[in-house]
C-alpha cells in the first residue's frame, strides 16, 4: 500500500484575544492512495483546522507533512494546488455567480493548462457527464441548479484538474438524505473509477459506513482513535467514539431502505 500523504507530530496554536488556543495537539497519521479516510468529530474538534492545513490555507505551528514522499510546504506550488483539491460544504461559495457552470469548469482547466485549448469545450462537456448531469448544463448559472446538482458541479471541478487528493469538507451535509445517498453514491464509483483518493471531514457519523475506508475521530484538537470503518463501529475504543456513534440520527425505515437501495443500484 502506498503513503500518498503522511501528517507527523502537526500541532497548530491560534492567539484568540490575547490567548493562545491549541487547535491541534501532535496530530499524526497516514493516507494510503485510493483510500477514503473519513475525519470526524464534533465542532471545535480540530477536524477543519487539519483539513485546512493539508490544503495549505495556513501552516502548521509544528510538525511536518509530505505528499508522495516529498515534503509539502505552507507555500505551495500550482502542482501542488492541482494535485490536492477541496469540494466545500456550500459549492455556492466557490462557483463565480456570474459565470456559467462550463467556464468555471474551463478556468480550472486554463489554469493548469491542461488539454488543447480546441479541446477544453468538450472537455467541461465530459467533465459534467461523468458526474451524471447533462452536457447542456455547461450553459447555465449556478443559481439555476439545486444544491445536489451545484455539488456535482464541485466535483467536475476537482476530476477537471486531474487530482491526486480530493478534501471533501462536509460534502453532503446540506443536502437531503436521498440528494446525500445519490452523491456519496457518486463518490464512490469516481474513486474506483479513477483510483481517487479521498479525506472526508464530517460531524455526521451517520454517512461514514457508506463512503469511509478507514475513521479518524478527533476531540479537542487530538486524535483519539483512528481504525477500518467497520471495525471501529463494531467495537469502539475510546470513549468519545462510542458517543458519537451513539448519538447518530435515526432515519425513519422508509428513509433508510430507499438510502440502501440508491447506495446499492442508483435505481431511485
Amino acid at each position: 500500500m502506498t503513503k500518498l500523504l503522511s501528517v507527523s507530530d502537526v500541532s497548530k496554536e491560534f492567539a484568540v484575544n490575547g490567548r493562545k488556543v491549541q487547535a491541534l495537539d501532535k496530530i499524526s497519521f497516514d493516507v494510503t492512495k485510493g483510500e477514503c479516510l473519513a475525519i470526524v468529530g464534533e465542532s471545535g474538534s480540530g477536524k477543519s483546522t487539519i483539513a485546512n492545513i493539508i490544503l495549505g490555507i495556513y501552516g502548521a505551528t509544528s510538525g511536518s507533512l509530505t505528499f508522495q514522499g516529498d515534503a509539502l510546504p505552507t507555500m505551495r506550488s500550482k502542482q501542488h494546488r492541482r494535485a490536492i483539491q477541496l469540494v466545500q460544504q456550500n459549492p455556492l461559495s466557490s462557483l463565480n455567480p456570474r459565470r456559467s457552470i462550463g467556464a468555471s469548469l474551463r478556468l480550472a482547466l486554463d489554469v493548469h493548462d491542461i488539454g488543447n485549448k480546441a479541446d477544453r469545450a468538450r472537455r467541461t462537456e465530459e467533465l459534467l457527464e461523468e458526474v451524471g448531469l447533462p452536457k447542456e448544463f455547461r450553459t447555465r448559472s449556478p443559481s439555476a441548479l439545486s444544491g445536489g446538482q451545484r455539488q456535482r458541479v464541485a466535483i467536475a471541478r476537482a476530476l477537471a484538474c486531474q487530482s491526486e487528493l480530493v478534501v471533501l469538507d462536509e460534502p453532503t451535509s446540506a443536502l437531503d438524505v436521498l440528494v446525500q445517498a445519490r452523491v456519496l453514491k457518486l463518490l464512490k464509483e469516481l474513486k474506483d473509477k479513477r483510483g481517487l483518493t479521498y479525506i472526508f471531514i464530517t460531524h455526521d457519523l451517520s454517512v461514514v459506513r457508506n463512503i469511509a475506508d478507514r475513521v479518524a475521530v478527533f476531540e479537542r484538537g487530538k486524535l483519539v482513535e483512528i481504525g477500518e470503518t467497520e471495525a471501529l463501529f463494531a467495537n469502539p475504543q475510546h470513549s468519545y467514539t462510542r458517543r458519537l456513534i451513539g448519538a447518530v440520527p435515526v432515519v425513519s425505515r422508509e428513509e433508510a431502505v430507499l438510502r440502501d437501495r440508491i447506495m446499492e443500484n442508483g435505481n431511485a
